[in-house]
């Protein structure tokens, strides 16, 4: 193998490691939010215990990702659309390690949550986790697909989640005033649906990332006819 040739083949090697890596995130992410959902809804606390303890696995991931693209961009100084491949990948993960954190603080105020009597309006939860799921699996799959159409279309479909949370805030809010004694648990409600919104702005980022990857060309800011 001449020398040109072995350079090309290592990076596409480093290359295909990187991708490998964000997409073992990617999924140990989603599992993580998963199991934090059924931990509350299930009011399994052992379950709510392993998801905060797997953050820092996912943690740990997000540092490998740095480091290898780190790496790439000094040997190899990649441009045009390897560049981006880099630099998207390296964004997505953070936003990955975000995602991770929301779900540990989901599963934390899922253990509080079940330490009391159980609660019927944990339920109203359920639709807003799975808008919320939906947006990161389609972002994922936007990355790993380089499905820039796909995550363009995030934008609009997280308005809807958006709107469930606006809903399910009110209600829980009514809650605290109406229940005597389970302010607590409805506060906790409020944060986990919280955190569930931001799940579905983090997936959006990915989107966008995914979609600046492909086309080389930057959604952040724009309107749903800009991104047309």
């Amino acid at each position: 193998m001449n020398p040109v040739s072995h350079i090309s083949h290592d990076f596409n090697h480093q290359i295909s490691s990187l991708k490998s890596e964000v997409l073992k995130m990617a999924a140990l992410t989603r599992c993580n939010l998963e199991r934090a959902a059924q931990a509350l809804f299930d009011r399994n606390p052992e379950l709510a215990r392993a998801v905060i303890a797997e953050d820092r696995h996912i943690n740990s991931l997000e540092c490998v990702v740095d480091r290898m693209g780190m790496e790439i961009l000094v040997r190899y100084q990649p441009v045009a659309s390897d560049l981006r491949f880099v630099v998207s990948s390296m964004k997505i993960s953070t936003h990955l390690e975000r995602i991770a954190d929301h779900s540990a603080g989901i599963a934390k105020r899922a253990e509080k949550i079940i330490a009391s009597p159980e609660l019927p309006d944990v339920n109203l939860i359920e639709p807003i986790y799975t808008l919320a799921d939906h947006l990161l699996r389609d972002a994922i799959s936007s990355y790993s697909d380089l499905n820039a159409s796909l995550g363009a279309s995030l934008h609009a479909r997280d308005k809807k989640l958006d709107k469930l949370h606006k809903k399910a805030a009110a209600q829980f809010s009514s809650r605290i005033e109406e229940v005597q004694g389970r302010s607590q648990e409805y506060l906790q409600l409020i944060l986990i649906i919280r955190s569930l919104e931001r799940i579905g702005d983090l997936a959006c980022n990915i989107g966008e990332d995914s979609f600046f990857l492909d086309q080389a060309r930057d959604l952040r800011h724009k309107s749903d006819e800009e991104r047309e």
